[in-house]
């Protein structure tokens, strides 16, 4: 499956920060289903703005009729795992686990992000690029009238 090469096996969960919650990443496929793949660490001042705005588009889309067409990924820039804890505390999503710094570098080269926050997002199924602007999309659109931003 594409979105499990893409993103590995099992993504980190965000309502249990215990030591293995996870979820199986197969379980995010879905026709009409996007992934929103999120670059951003804690000590990064731009991601500390436009978090806060992620968080809130987030819970507001997940309420709509089409909240259940998203899913956030985290991909941390974070130095270290005390770092990665208390950023990824603030989101109600997913992430890549900080021990697999390979497929978070990975992911980066992939998209080519540069520079953070980057919001990428991509098709559940296919895992293929819907768009790499999806920050502006939240930005622009935080009702998200017209996600997935095409």
């Amino acid at each position: 499956m594409a979105l499990v090469a893409l993103l590995g096996e099992t993504l980190q969960t965000a309502g249990s920060r215990e030591k293995g919650a996870v979820l199986e990443t197969r379980t995010l496929a879905g026709e009409g289903r996007y992934v929103g793949i999120y670059f951003s660490a804690l000590g990064c001042p731009p991601c500390r703005r436009f978090t806060p705005k992620l968080v809130q588009f987030y819970n507001e889309f997940k309420k709509t009729e089409k909240g259940e067409s998203l899913e956030i990924v985290l991909v941390s820039g974070d130095p270290d795992q005390e770092s990665f804890d208390e950023h990824f505390a603030e989101m109600p999503w997913l992430a890549i686990p900080f021990t697999e710094p390979q497929k978070r570098l990975d992911l980066c080269d992939k998209y080519e992000v540069l520079g953070i926050p980057v919001l990428v997002i991509v098709d559940a199924n296919s895992a293929e690029l819907v768009t790499d602007r999806g920050r502006d999309g939240v930005t622009a659109d935080p009702t998200g009238q017209n996600f997935p931003w095409t």
